[in-house]
C-alpha cells in the first residue's frame, strides 16, 4: 500500500517465533456469514477479486494495547477484537472469515484474481526473505484450502519481497518460491516468466465462447517510486517490451485481455500530483494501454487499500478503458490518518461472450460491529450499477457516472466517497479540495491532462 509513514519499532520480532506462528495458524471457529444473495444467471460470468491481505501473525488480544500487533509499531491499538483493529494488519481470523464468506456465498465464479501484498506493514528489520516466503506460502495454501478447484490468477505486491518495495529485475529466491506456490494455478510458460521477472500471462480456458480471455499479470512494483533497484532503468526486466508483444499477439489472435497488477497506473486520488509509480513509467503504460484499448476489456489493481475507479481517455478525451482499484482486506491505517477502510472483497460480473464488465458487487465487514458481536457478518455494501444508476461498467457508462459527480454538492459523489473508504465513517466529508483531487485522478491518468485538470479546477474555485 501507499502508506509511507516513517515509523520505528524498538523491538525486533523473533524470527523463529514468527515462523512457528505461521506454521501453527489454524482456522478458528466463527459464525458463518450471511449468504451473498441470489446466484447470477448462466448468461453472466463472475469472478472474485481480493487484495492486500497483509497477514500479521503476531496479532493477539492482550491488555497491553501496544503489544496487540507488530504492525501498530508500538502504538496503542484503538479497539482490538477477534477480527482485528484499525491500527493493525489482518489477524488470520479476519482473512479466514473473508474466504469463508466467499465460499459460503453460493456464487458461481469462473476464477479469482488476487492482487498481492501478503506480509504485514512492519519495519524492514522485523522481516526476512524466509518470513516473506512463509507468509505468501501460507496465504496461497489458505486460498487453495477454501477453493481447491478454482482457477486463481495472482499478482505480486510491493510487500511480497524483502526488503519491501525493492523487487528485482531478474530471478531470485522469492520469485522462485512464489512461482512454486502458484504452480497449481499456472501454466509452465507462466511459471517460467514469473520466476524471471515476477510477471506472466495465461489464457483463461472456457468452453462458453471461442474468443479467448487472456490474463496479463504485471509486476508494476518494478515501476513503484520507492524501488531503488530500478532507478534510471528504461525497461526494467524488459516488461514493457514483453507487454507490447503480448498485447500485439492478443490483437492478432482476436483475444480479449484483463490486466491485473498491484500498484495502479495513474494519479493517487488522496494526494495531488503524485503517481504511485514513477511518472516516466506511468506515461509509458498510458501510451501502451491507449494503443491496445480495443483489446483490453478491464484493468484491476490493489495497493491503495481504497475503493476507486479510473477511466482511461484517449488523446481526444474519449473514454476507452475501465480501471478498478479494489479495497483491502486489511483495515490498517497509520495513527496520522483520519480515515481507514473496513475489510472488503469484491465480485465482478461480466459478459462471457465479450468479457465486457457488467457490474461489481462490493462486500464488506463492519469491523467494529464484528468485534463487538464476535461474529463476522459480511454484507453487500453496494452494486455499482444500482448505486449509480448506470447500465454496465463499460468506460462510456463510468464516464457518464463521473459527470454526475462534478455537480456542486453532488450526493452521488458523497456516496462514492463513502464507498472509497468502505463505509469506515459516514461522517467524514470529502471537501472541495479533496473532491478535485478525486475527480482529476479518476479521469486523467497522463501527466498533461491531469495537470490541466488540477489547474483548471483550482482556478474555478
Amino acid at each position: 500500500m501507499a502508506l509511507r509513514v516513517a515509523c520505528h519499532c524498538s523491538r525486533a520480532l523473533n524470527m523463529g517465533l514468527l515462523l512457528l506462528l505461521l506454521c501453527a495458524l489454524a482456522p478458528p471457529i466463527f459464525a458463518a456469514p450471511a449468504r451473498a444473495g441470489s446466484k447470477a444467471p448462466v448468461s453472466v460470468g463472475q469472478f472474485w477479486h481480493v487484495s492486500d491481505l497483509h497477514l500479521d501473525p503476531t496479532y493477539h488480544l492482550t491488555d497491553d494495547h501496544t503489544k496487540v500487533c507488530a504492525s501498530s509499531k508500538g502504538v496503542n491499538a484503538s479497539n482490538p477484537g477477534p477480527f482485528g483493529d484499525f491500527l493493525c494488519d489482518s489477524p488470520y481470523q479476519l482473512i479466514l472469515s473473508a474466504f469463508q464468506f466467499m465460499k459460503d456465498s453460493g456464487q458461481q465464479v469462473s476464477f479469482m484474481i488476487w492482487t498481492g501484498d501478503s506480509p504485514p506493514h512492519v519495519p524492514v528489520k522485523e522481516l526476512s526473505t524466509e518470513i516473506v516466503i512463509s507468509i505468501i506460502g501460507n496465504m496461497s495454501s489458505t486460498i487453495r484450502s477454501f477453493f481447491p478447484d478454482l482457477q486463481v490468477f495472482p499478482a505480486l505486491g510491493n510487500h511480497d519481497y524483502w526488503p519491501q518495495d525493492q523487487l528485482p529485475v531478474s530471478a531470485n529466491e522469492i520469485y522462485n518460491a512464489v512461482a512454486n506456490f502458484w504452480k497449481p494455478w499456472l501454466t509452465d510458460e507462466a511459471v517460467s516468466t514469473l520466476k524471471k521477472g515476477g510477471f506472466y500471462t495465461q489464457i483463461f480456458q472456457t468452453s462458453i465462447t471461442s474468443q479467448p480471455l487472456r490474463i496479463i499479470s504485471l509486476n508494476t512494483n518494478l515501476y513503484y517510486s520507492p524501488n531503488s533497484v530500478t532507478l534510471n532503468m528504461t525497461d526494467p526486466a524488459n516488461q514493457f517490451e514483453w507487454l507490447e508483444n503480448t498485447l500485439e499477439k492478443s490483437l492478432q489472435n482476436k483475444e480479449k485481455v484483463y490486466v491485473i497488477a498491484h500498484v495502479p497506473i495513474g494519479y493517487l486520488p488522496f494526494v495531488r500530483n503524485a503517481t504511485a509509480m514513477r511518472e516516466c513509467y506511468n506515461e509509458r503504460l498510458v501510451k501502451i494501454f491507449r494503443k491496445y484499448s480495443n483489446v483490453i476489456a478491464g484493468q484491476f489493481f490493489g495497493h491503495t487499500h481504497r475503493d476507486s475507479i479510473m477511466i482511461l481517455l484517449d488523446e481526444k478525451e474519449k473514454p476507452i478503458t475501465s480501471l478498478f482499484v479494489a479495497p483491502a482486506v486489511t483495515p490498517v491505517k497509520s495513527p496520522l490518518q483520519t480515515d481507514s477502510n473496513n475489510p472488503g472483497v469484491r465480485l465482478y460480473q461480466y459478459d462471457p461472450l465479450s468479457y465486457n464488465l457488467l457490474d461489481l458487487w462490493q462486500f464488506y465487514l463492519n469491523l467494529t460491529e464484528a468485534n463487538m458481536k464476535n461474529e463476522s457478518n459480511w454484507k453487500v455494501e453496494y452494486s455499482m450499477t444500482k448505486a449509480y444508476g448506470i447500465e454496465d461498467l463499460k468506460p462510456e457508462s463510468l464516464y457518464e457516472m463521473v459527470k454526475q459527480f462534478t455537480a456542486q454538492g453532488s450526493k452521488i459523489f458523497q456516496k462514492y466517497y463513502s464507498h472509497f473508504i468502505v463505509n469506515y465513517d459516514k461522517s467524514i466529508v470529502c471537501d472541495e479540495y479533496c473532491k478535485i483531487s478525486q475527480l482529476c485522478a479518476i479521469q486523467y491518468l497522463a501527466h498533461s491532462l491531469y495537470s490541466d485538470c488540477i489547474r483548471h479546477e483550482a482556478q474555478d474555485k
